[in-house]
């Protein structure tokens, strides 16, 4: 909510400075103070700081980045993305986390990473303000992408905030937690292109009522399956690529609902309401653990996904399905939106008036 205006106040590299700056200082002092009350604090500006780190990053890509090109670009970003995820789980086997070297190592590639944005030639977008979209709005224009959108982040942050904790606390190895970790993310990586030509070929909703059975499916072999690695490995890895392709999706079937005009605002937009999912989701997913232990995490995701699967399949059969305006699936996550568009990225033509109004009557 308040990365876009300090980006439009004074810039993507000052920004990218300062966001990375708060990282690296709240990480710093995290060993020094080590009490819950000063984590939580800490713990906080290191979120608000990658926030910030993600929606400065992306919004310069596509500001930058022509039209025609824009979807490869993203794609090798979140390949990139995918792949840091994938190290950083191997790596938790591997840290000694009862002493400081884990937070020296995050120290310095924050570190390393502002010196390369702080020096570089490359000319940063020129910020413009962001349109202002009523959230109800959006909401008739494309109630689908927004309960997707909050569903996803309830589901996503319910699995990746939960289940590694509970496997810590069964005292399982944390090499087997990170391999877990690392086949949900390789999972991810591989189901973004296949799901992406899809939904650009097909109803977008229709592909999200797929990916919504599909979570249902995977989740429920997690309950039903023995639990031993050749099952779980698998059923973990079709869990994270069903998971991780469900916002983008939303993201792209909102466009296709809403004018050229609005993109910059839908999307930040939805990055809101997948946050508020991904708060909601650990909370209600404590309370069903008491209960039902980790199962109660994967009946939530279930059930979620449900939720979404009939959402989506219901609104197909009752709504005609929109043009995709040009508007192709693009590789993303829900940490950032678009803020800024460059006069020289592509075209600014506003859209007709015949596009505004089919926009605004379906759906």
């Amino acid at each position: 909510m308040r990365c876009g205006r300090i980006i439009e106040r004074v810039g993507h590299i000052r920004a990218y400075a300062a966001f990375a700056g708060l990282v690296v200082a709240a990480t710093a002092t995290m060993p020094l103070l080590t009490g819950s009350l000063p984590w939580l604090v800490l713990r906080t500006f290191v979120g608000f700081g990658c926030a910030g780190l993600f929606i400065t990053t992306e919004s310069w890509l596509n500001a930058k980045a022509q039209p025609a090109e824009r979807g490869r670009v993203f794609s090798v970003y979140m390949v990139g993305t995918f792949v840091a995820l994938a190290a950083g789980q191997l790596l938790i086997g591997r840290a000694k986390i009862e002493t400081t070297a884990p937070f020296n190592a995050i120290v310095a590639l924050f570190a390393v990473a502002l010196v390369m944005v702080s020096t570089t030639r490359a000319e940063p977008p020129r910020v413009t303000v962001v349109a202002n979209l009523p959230f109800g709005q959006l909401v008739r224009a494309a109630p689908v992408a927004v309960g997707g959108g909050a569903l996803s982040g309830l589901i996503s942050s319910s699995f990746y905030a939960l289940v590694p904790a509970w496997m810590q606390g069964e005292s399982i190895a944390r090499e087997t937690i990170a391999i877990s970790m690392l086949a949900a993310v390789l999972g991810g990586l591989a189901f973004q292109v296949p799901i992406g030509r899809l939904s650009d070929r097909f109803d977008r909703r229709i592909v999200l009522a797929v990916l919504g059975l599909g979570i249902v499916g995977a989740a429920a072999a997690l309950v039903f399956l023995p639990h031993s690695l050749p099952v779980v490995l698998p059923a973990v890895a079709l869990l994270g690529g069903f998971m991780s392709t469900v916002y983008p999706v939303c993201v792209a079937h909102a466009h296709d609902r809403m004018p050229a005009d609005r993109v910059v605002a839908v999307s930040s937009q939805l990055i809101r309401v997948s946050g508020l999912g991904s708060v909601i989701g650990p909370l209600i997913g404590t309370n069903l653990m008491v209960r039902f232990n980790i199962d109660g995490v994967f009946y939530l995701m279930a059930t979620a996904a449900l939720l979404l699967a009939i959402l989506a399949a219901g609104r197909s059969l009752t709504r005609a399905s929109p043009q995709h305006l040009e508007r192709p699936f693009q590789i993303l996550m829900p940490q950032a939106a678009p803020l800024a568009h460059d006069p020289l990225g592509g075209s600014d033509e506003p859209p007709s008036p015949d596009s505004v109004r089919l926009a605004s009557k379906e759906g």
